[in-house]
């Protein structure tokens, strides 16, 4: 895996898990890699994995069954999809906005520009 150097490759490894799940390579209550296997095919610190896990953890996308491993949440997709959703808008949407209005596209434009996209790649 190529990191980004612009996010913290802990959430980058998130990242990389919240992706195998949406496509299906992970499903429910199946069993995650062992921090130490997924550090070692990653080539990071053991530490950086456990806290990419400990977020998953804390967004109920993942859970811990004490001395078995970690698994993939029931819901874990929905969750996913939310965090997701929750960060576009937050982030890459609030930007396009200030842009917009950077360079005088008014929000009528904007809507327009949005239905013509989703008629041509939908």
């Amino acid at each position: 895996m190529e990191f980004s150097s612009n996010r913290s490759i802990y959430l980058q490894i998130s990242d990389l898990i919240c992706e195998n799940i949406l496509l299906n390579k992970l499903k429910e209550e199946e069993r995650l890699q062992s921090v130490r296997d997924m550090a070692v095919e990653l080539e990071v610190n053991p530490n950086t994995v456990m806290r990419g896990y400990s977020y998953l953890q804390d967004e109920g996308i993942i859970y811990n069954k004490r001395g078995i491993g970690y698994f993939v949440a029931e819901g874990a997709r929905s969750g996913i999809l939310k965090l997701r959703k929750e960060r576009f808008i937050k982030q890459e949407l609030l930007e396009v906005f200030k842009n917009s209005n950077l360079y005088g596209i008014d929000p009528d434009q904007l809507s327009n520009l949005y239905k013509n996209y989703l008629k041509e790649n939908l």
